[in-house]
């Protein structure tokens, strides 16, 4: 498969799977994996389309969660994380690799923030509880059936 095919595909996975399966170390060494919010979901997350289609990297992953989460002790031990995205019907999964960051810009936190989220971060946008995830992705596994392609970002 062609590499813009490869990165086309993969996009739209980023933009229809239901969810994104992080997967951090833990201070033993051991991978954990959980599902997140797919903030790229266009379908649940229409709000952040526009964002996205303006980025300059177009594989950059955001990921909301709780500053007091295990997740986030985690990156700030080892920031080496994966995030998968699938369509488990057709066998078709990107894993994209690298390096998370713990985003400070407040104004980029306002871009990703949605009213209901006081369920997870009951005193809003400025819940000290409220971390914003990014990755810039240095590589992507695209997985279709029984085929595998890697590529350096």
């Amino acid at each position: 498969m062609a590499i813009n095919q490869v990165k086309k595909e993969s996009l739209k996975l980023m933009e229809e799977s239901k969810a994104a399966y992080l997967t951090t170390i833990n201070p033993n060494g051991a991978p954990i994996t959980r599902a997140m919010l797919n903030l790229r979901n266009k379908e649940q997350f229409p709000e952040f389309s526009s964002f996205f289609k303006k980025t300059e990297n177009k594989f950059h992953i955001y990921i909301s969660t709780n500053t007091s989460s295990s997740k986030v002790a985690h990156i700030e031990k080892n920031p080496s994380i994966n995030v998968y995205f699938c369509d488990p019907d057709d066998f078709k999964g990107v894993m994209l690799g690298g390096k998370a960051e713990v985003v400070e810009d407040i104004k980029l936190k306002n871009e990703f923030w949605l009213d209901w989220w006081t369920k997870y971060y009951p005193e809003g946008i400025d819940d000290p509880d409220y971390t914003l995830l990014r990755l810039n992705p240095k590589n992507l596994r695209y997985y279709y059936r029984l085929n595998k392609v890697n590529l350096e970002l």
